[in-house]
């Protein structure tokens, strides 16, 4: 779950992604009808944040950050543009990553272009079935021989 956050988000990384979002939510509105006009938009949306980018008082920025959420979430469009591969697009997850296993298969000549990285994967292997066979003992296979 990588996708999780794990620290806590600073004003800074709060102000560019609301930024962000206010840019996408323009570009879902003026887009397709009118480019000139979300550009002209999109420019008018960069002064209102350039306005209080030097903002000393930590509670006044803490409520213009609060007030561009709210003001965010009442004018989001009911069909925001998401790209096709990321969460919430059309293609995201669509095409499985191929198992590990499929490593194992190369041919010798396949494996012999990239000798670090399958020696490295050797030992991994190696140092898995070790921690393996310590966490859960041998495998039925190796106790009958």
């Amino acid at each position: 779950m990588s996708y999780l956050s794990t620290q806590p988000i600073s004003h800074a990384r709060k102000v560019c992604s609301l930024y962000k979002q206010a840019i996408r939510t323009l570009q879902a509105h003026y887009e397709f009808f009118d480019r000139y006009e979300f550009r002209y938009q999109a420019v008018l949306m960069r002064a209102r944040f350039d306005e209080n980018k030097d903002e000393k008082d930590l509670r006044r920025a803490k409520k213009l950050l609060l007030d561009g959420q709210r003001e965010l979430l009442l004018k989001s469009h009911p069909q925001p543009i998401k790209f096709p591969t990321s969460p919430g697009g059309v293609a995201y997850q669509r095409t499985s990553p191929p198992p590990d296993w499929l490593l194992d298969v190369w041919h010798p000549f396949e494996k012999a272009q990239y000798p670090e990285y399958f020696a490295l994967r050797e030992i991994r292997k190696k140092e898995f079935i070790e921690r393996w066979e310590k966490e859960y003992g041998l495998s039925d296979t190796e106790v009958t021989h």
